[in-house]
Parts: structure tokens; sequence; C-alpha cells
């Protein structure tokens, strides 16, 4: 197996000839990590329609004629964000731009005409956290025609606040229902992706512009998750509950990506609250119980499906959302690398060793224990592998707090419908799917523990 170069014209040269069959990577060698991220992110574009003449851009082809739901699109968008602010790589901008600002909607919200109806509450948030971290890294603004990025997510916190989107009496009164319109079925399931993405965001927006509102937000959604069942006192982060039950039934299937959305936004509270006693109880509960379900050996592995093999196509995404909020946790509460980072790097390296797939030898599968390619290719598998080999870099931009330094001014009051009114500070200069059928998390609990809420 050839090891990677991070000579540009050798690599070349090296794939023309086929003599580099997979990747060989050095976890400690930052020069090594970018090479092969940079393979990575290439393979995995090759997976993108969007940029294509006569596809839509922004998203991957969605059914009947394709296997990808709309929210996978805002999966990717983030994920090419944090590889572009952990290596520097700046040639996929306008590609990210225009995917990003293709699916806003007329309201800037992140509802577009072609998906609002079948749309959650969930679907919606990975776009809004795909918006908030161009934000964060200070990524080139939308320019004068479209809002800036942090006014797009915060009309998305806006309409998520609302009470229409809301339970509104019992046990889970308060909680964000899964889906957005009562039509749908899943409106009375509350289930984790759409509370943490909103608490994620609240966190997040707390810690970048300083306003008491988001901090309240994530309090009381932390809280609520904690009071209905969602999350364990052992730091556990289940699917979802049934309204109708009374929220009683607690589905217990468990996601990586909810875990790492649920951990990063307690590292952002830990810090905006100056490393308040309760929030880094909380990190320290979260970060523990996250690597012992989903990284069992030092390798990430999706324990509600994996091991099972019944995966579905979301699913595969899963593991990018994992090492991305591992390693954002890093970075904003840095106590926890000492725990975190030698995971990440024993997991980059088992990923990186199974890529010897394709045409070229070196497209990545899903399962990476077993140190083999299992023939799952897709943009899911590669996007997994490049959070994974990226969350060993450093960042180059980190959020800045309280407004001191991101691009914009956003007001957040391009909105549509019920939005809730909140004041902002002035800031200066990621489900899961969109379908109108079953719960992720309640497909895989009905095949895990027999329980299925819709």
């Amino acid at each position: 197996m050839a090891r990677i170069t991070s000579n540009p014209l050798a690599r070349v040269l090296l794939a023309a000839h086929g003599a580099l069959a997979g990747l060989t990577v050095d976890v400690e060698d930052a020069d090594s990590v970018r090479a092969a991220a940079a393979l990575v992110a290439e393979d995995l574009m090759t997976f993108y329609p969007g940029n294509k003449s006569g596809m839509i851009p922004g998203i991957f082809e969605s059914p009947p004629d394709g296997d990808y739901y709309w929210w996978t699109g805002g999966a990717l968008w983030s994920t090419m964000l944090n590889y572009r602010n952990h290596t520097g790589e700046t040639k996929y901008d306008e590609t990210i731009s225009q995917g990003l600002l293709w699916q806003i909607g007329p309201n800037a919200d992140y509802l577009p005409p072609n998906w609002t109806v079948t749309e959650g509450n969930d679907d919606q948030g990975i776009w809004a956290l795909s918006a908030l971290a161009a934000e964060e890294i200070r990524f080139q603004e939308p320019g004068q025609d479209n809002p800036s990025w942090l006014t797009i997510a915060k009309n998305v916190f806006d309409e998520q606040s609302s009470d229409a989107r809301r339970v509104d009496d019992g046990k889970c009164e308060g909680a964000l229902r899964w889906q957005i319109f009562p039509a749908n079925n899943g409106y009375n399931y509350v289930n984790s992706a759409s509370n943490i993405g909103y608490f994620n965001l609240a966190a997040r927006l707390a810690y970048l512009t300083g306003n008491k509102t988001y901090e309240d937000a994530a309090d009381d959604t932390f809280e609520l998750l904690e009071d209905i069942g969602l999350i364990s006192k052992k730091y556990d982060v289940y699917d979802g509950v049934d309204v109708s039950s009374g929220c009683k039934s607690v589905n217990k299937a468990q996601f990586s990506y909810t875990a790492a959305m649920l951990l990063q936004g307690a590292a952002y509270m830990y810090n905006h609250t100056g490393g308040d006693d309760d929030w880094k109880e909380r990190v320290d509960g979260l970060v523990s119980r996250t690597l012992e379900v989903f990284f069992p050996n030092g390798v990430a592995f999706e324990a509600a499906c994996e091991a099972n093999d019944v995966c579905n196509t979301d699913m595969y995404f899963f593991k990018a959302m994992l090492h991305r909020g591992l390693a954002s946790t890093m970075e904003v509460a840095p106590y926890t690398a000492a725990k975190i980072l030698p995971i990440l790097k024993s997991s980059a390296k088992s990923a990186a060793a199974q890529c010897t797939g394709g045409d070229n030898g070196r497209l990545c599968g899903f399962e990476w224990t077993t140190g083999k390619f299992d023939n799952k290719t897709g943009p899911a598998q590669q996007m997994g592998v490049l959070e994974a080999l990226v969350s060993v870099l450093p960042a180059q931009s980190a959020a800045v707090a309280n407004g001191s330094g991101s691009n914009s001014a956003g007001s957040g009051s391009g909105s549509s419908g019920n939005a809730q009114e909140i004041t902002s500070t002035n800031v200066l200069g990621s489900n899961a799917e969109a379908r109108a059928a079953v719960s992720l998390g309640a497909l895989v609990g009905s095949l895990l523990v027999g329980s299925l809420f819709i």
C-alpha cells in the first residue's frame, strides 16, 4: 500500500499508475492527515450532483430517483465547512456557498417550497447549524441580496421557539415536536434529534452573541430532555418519546449524532458560562458515555444498527457528526482533549485504513472496526472518514464569543409565520430526514427494542 505524499503532483502521478491504493496516514503528522483528507474530500464531492447541469444545488439526489433525503445536504455543508476550517482549503468555497443559499427558501429559514410539506424540525435544524457553522468560521458572507448566515440561523431558532411547533400540555409540554405539520406521520413523536438540534443552536448562539434568550433556551431544553427521560442519569441519549402515550414510552435506541450534538452544545454552554459546575458535570458525563457507547474499541461504531447490519442510508451519515461534535467539544472545553483526542486518533487511523475501494483504490466504507473495506460506498461514508481525519487537526478559526469578531449584524427578522420575538445583541463583523414516514430512531427502535412511535 503506497504511502500518501503531501506533494500534489506526486499523488496524481501515483494515482495515474495505479500505485496509490488506499489511504495510509500518520495521525501524528498534520501534513499526512491533510493530504489524506484532501483525497477523501475530492472523492466525496464526486458524489455531489448539485453543481452539474440540470441538477438541484445544495442536495444529493433524493427519492424516488436517489437515496438521500433533503437533510443530508445540510450535513454535507457542515462537513465541508469543517474541512475548510481545519485545513485551509478554499477551492470548494463557491460550491459550499451556492449549496447553502439555494435551499434557504423565500423567508431565509430553510423552509424551501419543495420540501416544506414533509420537512421536520430536525431537518430544518441540521441546515440551520450549517449556516451557523459558516458564521462561526467567518466564511464569506452571502452578499447584499441575501441575509447573513447568522440571520438565517436566528430565523430558524425563532420559528422553532414558537408555541405552534411544541407540545402544549402534559409531561412533554414545551418539547419541540418531530414534525412541523399536524398532518405528517410523527407529529406526536418528540424526538431527541429535533430538540437537541434546537439546544445545540441555542447554545452556540448564546456563545456567539451573548444574548441571554439563547442561554435560557439552552438551559430549559436540556432540563426538559432530562425530565422526559431522553437523557438518562448515566447520560445515555435516547431517540424519542411518544406524546400519545403521555410521554411515558421512551424509545431507548441510541444514535451517535444526537449524543455528539448534545455534548457539543453542553461544551459551548460550559465555555459560555465561564466553566459553570453544572455544565462541567454534564460535559464530563456525556464525554464518558459517548466514548463508551460509540467507541467500544477506540473506533467509531454505530451501536444501534452496525452490529446487526441494519443501518440505513441516513445512519451512514452519523459518524461524521459524531467526530465533528467531539472535535468541537475539545475546542471550546480544552480540558476534555486528554480523554477525547486519543480516541479520535485511533478512530481516524482505522477509518482511513479501510479506504481501499472503488476504481481509484481509496473509496471508503462504513464499517471501520475490521480494517477491511465493506463495499458500502457513498457520500456519507466519505464524510465520516473526512470528519474523522480533520478531527485530529487544530481548527484554523474558532467561533468568537459574545459577538467580538463574527461576520455580521444579522437581526433574525426574516423568518416566516409564527416566530417568537427575541431581542438580540448586535453581532459585529447540525433527524434528520425530510420524509413523512417514521423517525430514524423509531425505525431502528422497532428492530432493536420493539417500539415504534408514529
